[in-house]
């Protein structure tokens, strides 16, 4: 099926990813995170939010499979994680592209090592490029792309494999301001398209609610759940409509209180 005319499924309730009583203790005795239970659902965007050191990157590479949990477990479609899977698409905040590949060709790199063939994965990669606004660029190398740009086609490439779950690592931290609201807005433009299940990472309150259906805040010292949050409001959301400042100010207490106890300033 094109990808360009894949219209959003049905609104489900079935659970993608399951989180089972998780902890995390580095070799170096620091515990990360401590007896984690949350279940997100397929085809839901979830934003893990919380004070750097609550344990957010170390749970999302537990999902990914980079990374085992000393206790607990993970599990996608009832199945425990064991390690990376082409299934689990991962974005960094670093780029992370082939230099001496073009645009077009970083796409591919995925559906090659699937031993795709040329012309089917050029057709993919060139869909994934017009998914997300970078068709007439895909003979540029990255040094000829923006920050935003690179990023663009980072995303093309993990949805170029064709995972059902999209993993973001703060992908749009190295960002400037307006940059970072036109990507968030494509990416939720990608998500109604493309309908995977969405987690990512963020520090910033307001990008994460501009862009999930649900808000994981989280506690630290360990890490661990303290509170989930459903964003009713719907889209497209203004950062300025009362509803979304209220809920905003309200966030932002809940990670004030972690910030607190960590003694930042």
């Amino acid at each position: 099926m094109d990808i360009m005319d894949q219209s959003p499924a049905a609104s489900v309730t079935r659970t993608k990813i399951r989180i089972e009583g998780v902890s995390k203790t580095f070799d170096n005795g620091l515990t990360a995170l401590a007896r984690v239970n949350l279940d997100l659902p397929e085809n839901s965007f979830t934003c893990l939010l919380g004070p750097s050191g609550c344990g957010k990157s170390t749970l999302l590479n537990m999902i990914a499979g980079f990374a085992e949990p000393t206790a607990g477990r993970v599990l996608v479609d009832g199945v425990a994680v064991k390690g990376a899977s082409a299934d689990r698409g991962m974005v960094f905040q670093e780029y992370a592209l082939f230099p001496w590949r073009t645009a077009v060709e970083n796409v591919e790199f995925g559906p090659m090592i699937r031993r795709m063939s040329r012309g089917e994965r050029r057709k993919l990669a060139m869909d994934y490029l017009e998914l997300v606004g970078l068709k007439g660029h895909e003979s540029k190398f990255p040094s000829e792309l923006s920050g935003g740009m690179k990023q663009r086609v980072a995303i093309a490439r993990a949805l170029a494999n064709n995972p059902s779950i999209l993993l973001m690592d703060e992908p749009f931290g190295a960002l400037d301001a307006q940059t970072r609201e036109i990507l968030q807005e494509e990416m939720l433009r990608i998500w109604e398209k493309a309908r995977k299940t969405v987690v990512f990472v963020t520090h910033s309150i307001s990008e994460a609610l501009f862009l999930a259906d649900r808000v994981v805040v989280m506690a630290t010292r360990p890490g661990s759940i303290k509170t989930v949050i459903d964003v009713d409001l719907p889209h497209p959301r203004e950062r300025s409509d009362p509803a979304f400042v209220a809920l905003e100010r309200q966030v932002k207490q809940l990670v004030r209180e972690e910030v607190d106890k960590l003694g930042v300033i």
